[in-house]
């Protein structure tokens, strides 16, 4: 039961003759931001009133006493110039309840009209073992759907591979000039790994080399225009004033990017350089760039061997990617990568030439859109495709095949121009009657504020990530077990279970819990703080009901169907049946706009702290009747069942002991 869409359907026939446009006025009915107006509040009276030239005290009279809201609402109060305050009927929430409490969705109805989802997510270049930088995507895209398929929607989840391109022609260089094939025969991934970083090093510093001088120039102009600026008489005009202050300010800022760049740059190059060994590579291998493009094309046009070595690379790369995607306890319906529709590039580029929809320029077939200086390149002129040929490929496939309503691309904010362009020239290709949506994030911050990084400066690989996250929880788990009154509980079995399940939903629920599109400084200690917005602390509410449970040896189970009843006597118990029935209220919000985060603020700022509510003023197996305590027991039962249903929707598991 949704009980915000019930309270707007039933203003929506009384709102309708009074406007054109009922859906915004509907959206101003929300839960109340103070207990003491009620449970809901409408808001709406003061805007629409001012267009019907009426008071809004009176119009929201006038509304009051048309809606029919008998049998769910104490009679409405208006308030103030016209706030409408709503307050649940408490028989009416305890019925509520008594349906939840058996039924196995805990009262959550599917939607009337179910969509198909294609979600896009997590897509890692397999060639590399994943990173910091996954962890977002795979997380956000796999709540996403989870999400999705619960409320009823087809969610259809295709991990878009990167398994194919410049990074396997970099592997298969490195593979014919630098591996070493006993330690390749021992670890296939690791040695594959450490070549890739040997090629991409080696690449790194010639590239490096290149740009040195273009930044050493670049700094001297800045600063040169810097000095003018700052040196420059000042207007007497103040505007003038102010503009030459400001561009004094962007002078400052460049010189500091800048200084920064080649402060990187000369890293890079000292990195190989001070190397003896790097050096020598470098000096052997200075065309390395040019030779990584020839064995990609190799491999694109079919050479023997080089498609040889992609096969036999790729299973070891694939399963590597696989482990850790199932410590994340994450799967995928599909898994097509760039590979599965290289021969479907070329028609795509045919396609749009043929309708007049790409033109040649410079030697390369480019589309140009409106709305945007640059135009999207769909082949260059050396004849190579590139990602976004591959991306109108992959959604001419899925909607031949699947034929989604909607495709969801969980990719960071920086692909955002791509994406942009991408479903610009999906509409001008034909496909118009589908939604495109850009579900963008922000990066994983170190608490310096920078990009997560180790500390010799390498980006942070994540299974290094789950397994120091499971590391932390085990401490924490084992001092919570040993400090027990009456003793430790938890085997070794049970304790290394309870601490990878703890350790790696920190780590999804930690990047869960903030808003997508904000970066977020990365901390192990707030992940597994046993207090505030934390998975150890939802699972932990969760553990402590089923603690009650076995401290009482109740079967719940039967306790559900044998006629016990929930009753609301209490304000804390009404305030958590409250928030038990807004569960439905917090999915749609999350696919409002595709934010698991209100998901996570639900659960603990709603569920979490009315339990904590709760189990503070109302005694459960202590309670003064027989009627009481069972009626307590359900509402505990609910609470538990509403924990791990919206946890499970966030990919993360929960555990009856911590």
């Amino acid at each position: 039961m949704n009980i915000l869409a019930l309270l707007r359907a039933r203003f929506k026939p009384v709102l309708e003759p009074l406007t054109d446009e009922v859906g915004p006025l509907l959206e101003m009915i929300r839960p109340a931001g103070d207990p003491k107006f009620g449970d809901y509040q409408a808001n709406f009276a003061m805007g629409l009133a001012k267009k019907l030239g009426k008071s809004p005290r009176d119009l929201a009279t006038e509304v009051v006493e048309s809606v029919k809201l008998e049998d769910l609402c104490e009679a409405p109060e208006v308030a103030g110039p016209g706030f409408i305050n709503l307050k649940l009927r408490d028989e009416w929430i305890q019925r509520q309840l008594e349906n939840a409490k058996t039924d196995p969705r805990i009262g959550i109805e599917k939607v009337d009209a179910p969509r198909t989802y294609v979600v896009d997510y997590s897509s890692p270049n397999v060639a590399k073992p994943m990173h910091v930088g996954h962890i977002r995507s795979t997380v956000i895209g796999d709540a996403l759907c989870r999400t999705l398929r619960f409320v009823g929607h087809n969610a259809i989840s295709d991990n878009h591979l990167g398994d194919w391109g410049t990074q396997f022609g970099m592997i298969i260089y490195g593979y014919k000039h630098f591996a070493e094939k006993e330690a390749y025969k021992k670890a296939p991934v690791t040695e594959l790994s450490r070549i890739y970083r040997v090629v991409r090093g080696l690449m790194d510093y010639f590239d490096a080399k290149n740009q040195m001088p273009q930044l050493i120039e670049r700094l001297a102009e800045r600063t040169a225009d810097y000095e003018a600026a700052k040196n420059a008489p000042v207007p007497t005009d103040k505007a003038e004033a102010k503009k030459q202050k400001k561009e004094v300010g962007r002078f400052q800022s460049q010189i500091k990017d800048l200084n920064e760049a080649i402060e990187s740059t000369k890293a890079k190059i000292a990195k190989t350089e001070d190397s003896p060994e790097l050096k020598k590579m470098a000096e052997e291998h200075a065309n390395i760039s040019t030779a990584v493009l020839q064995e990609t094309v190799k491999l694109h046009e079919g050479d023997t061997e080089n498609i040889a070595l992609w096969k036999e690379f790729l299973p070891f790369c694939e399963d590597e990617i696989k482990r850790v995607y199932e410590r994340l306890n994450v799967t995928f319906d599909h898994q097509l990568g760039e590979s599965f529709y290289h021969d479907r590039l070329a028609p795509v580029v045919a396609d749009f030439e043929k309708r007049g929809l790409a033109k040649e320029s410079e030697g390369a077939t480019c589309v140009f859109l409106d709305g945007f200086k640059a135009p999207m390149i769909i082949r260059k002129r050396d004849g190579a495709f590139l990602y976004s040929t591959t991306d109108l490929a992959t959604i001419a496939y899925r909607m031949e095949h699947w034929k989604p309503d909607a495709i969801l691309y969980v990719v960071d904010f920086r692909q955002g121009d791509h994406f942009e362009k991408l479903f610009a020239a999906t509409r001008l290709w034909g496909y118009t009657n589908i939604e495109l949506k850009h579900v963008s994030f922000g990066t994983v911050m170190g608490e310096d504020g920078k990009p997560f990084k180790t500390r010799a400066g390498a980006t942070v690989g994540l299974e290094g990530l789950l397994d120091e996250a499971v590391s932390r929880a085990s401490k924490i788990v084992c001092e919570g077990d040993d400090k027990l009154p009456d003793g430790p509980v938890l085997d070794e079995a049970q304790r290394k279970q309870i601490s990878e399940t703890v350790g790696i939903a920190a780590l999804k629920y930690g990047d869960l819990s903030q808003n997508r599109e904000s970066d977020y400084k990365f901390s192990y200690e707030k992940m597994l703080a046993v207090n505030g917005n934390s998975s150890t602390y939802m699972q932990y509410s969760y553990a402590r009901v089923q603690s009650i449970f076995r401290k009482g040896e109740v079967n719940i189970e039967a306790l559900r169907t044998s006629g016990a009843q929930i009753t609301i006597e209490h304000p804390a118990e009404r305030q958590l049946a409250v928030a038990i029935l807004r569960f439905s209220e917090a999915l749609d919000d999350v696919l409002l706009d595709y934010r698991p985060n209100y998901l996570t603020n639900y659960l603990f700022d709603q569920l979490a702290k009315s339990y904590s509510s709760f189990f503070e003023n109302c005694p459960v197996l202590k309670a003064e009747t027989t009627e009481q305590k069972n009626s307590r027991l359900l509402l505990c039962d609910l609470t538990a069942r509403v924990i791990q249903q919206g946890l499970e929707l966030l990919g993360i598991q929960t555990v009856e002991k911590m």
